[in-house]
C-alpha cells in the first residue's frame, strides 16, 4: 500500500481504529522517502525498546540507496505505543553506477571495529596561542546507520572540536559515558526518543566529578526539562541527523563550538 495513502491501524488493546500515514525523510540524494506501510498487517504494542526495532531499512526509489530510518510508531490515546509494520527492504540486485558522493559520505568507509580504545595518534599537548592557531578545517561527517555509528561520530565530531585523546568508553552500562578523554566525557543518545532530564544530570555529574567538559549527544532532540537543565547547568548539548552533522542546542553548546580548546 502507499505510504503516502497511510494504512487503517486497529489498536490491539482497546480495540480503537486509527488511519496512519508514514512521516517522510530526505535522502542523502535529496529525494523524500517514506517508510513503507504493511497494508492489513497487525500493528505490536511497544513493550520494551532496542535500536534493532527501533529503525527500519528502507530504499530510497530515487537513487536506489538503502537508508535507516525511524520505526513507523502511533501513540494510542489508551496508552499503548503500536509499532507499524513495514514492507521489508527487497533484496540487493546487481550494484547500480554509485552515485557521486556528497559531503556527507567524505570519510564514511571506516574499518567495522572503529572506534578502537584510543583513536587519537598523538598524546595531549599544549596548544599554540590563539594568535597563531590555524582556522579550523571544516567536519567531516560519518553517516549513521547504526548506533555504533552514532558513537563514532560524535568521537569525530569532538576530536574536531580539539579534545584529544578521545575514547570509546568500555563499560558504557555502568556509566551512561559512550566516550572518554582527558579533557571530556561524553554521552551519546541513539534512539528515537527524545532525551530525558536525568542523561543530562549524569553527563554533568560525571564532568563535575572527573573536572572535565561533559557533553551529550542526541538523534531524536531533547526534552523540554532536558533542555531548560542543560542551560542551567551549562552542559553543551548537540543533535544529530543520520548525515552525522551534530548541531548546537544551546549557548553553552554554541560557545564550545566558536572556542579554540
Amino acid at each position: 500500500m502507499d505510504a503516502e495513502r497511510g494504512v487503517s491501524v486497529d489498536c490491539p488493546a482497546c480495540g480503537r481504529g486509527h488511519r496512519y500515514t508514514a512521516p517522510t525523510y530526505a535522502c542523502a540524494c535529496g529525494a523524500p522517502v517514506a517508510p513503507p506501510l504493511r497494508g492489513g498487517a497487525r500493528p505490536e504494542p511497544v513493550v520494551r525498546r532496542s535500536w534493532t526495532d527501533e529503525w527500519v531499512v528502507v530504499r530510497c526509489p530515487a537513487c536506489g540507496r538503502d537508508g535507516h530510518w525511524p520505526q513507523p510508531e502511533l501513540d494510542c490515546p489508551c496508552g499503548t505505543m503500536l509499532r507499524i509494520p513495514v514492507e521489508p527492504a527487497p533484496p540487493a540486485g546487481p550494484s547500480p553506477v554509485a552515485p557521486p558522493l556528497g559531503a556527507s559520505d567524505a570519510g564514511a568507509v571506516l574499518p567495522r571495529d572503529w572506534p578502537p580504545r584510543d583513536w587519537s595518534p598523538r598524546p595531549s599537548h599544549i596548544p599554540l596561542p590563539r594568535t597563531a592557531a590555524a582556522p579550523r578545517p571544516s567536519f567531516r561527517p560519518l553517516t549513521i546507520r547504526t548506533a555504533r555509528d552514532a558513537v563514532t561520530a560524535a568521537g569525530l565530531y569532538l576530536r574536531w572540536l580539539g579534545f584529544h585523546g578521545v575514547a570509546a568508553a568500555e563499560q558504557r552500562q555502568d556509566s551512561c559515558i559512550d566516550l572518554r578523554g582527558p579533557d571530556v566525557v561524553a554521552q551519546v543518545d541513539p534512539t528515537t526518543s527524545r532525551t530525558p532530564l536525568r542523561a543530562v544530570e549524569l553527563v554533568w555529574l560525571y564532568g563535575l566529578h572527573e573536572a572535565v567538559t561533559g557533553v551529550l549527544f542526541s538523534l531524536a532532540g531533547y526534552a523540554d526539562d532536558a533542555r531548560a537543565r542543560a542551560d542551567e547547568l551549562g552542559v553543551p548539548i548537540f543533535v544529530m541527523d543520520l548525515t552525522g552533522t551534530p548541531q548546537p542546542v544551546n549557548s553553552a553548546a554554541d560557545e564550545l563550538v566558536s572556542s579554540e580548546l
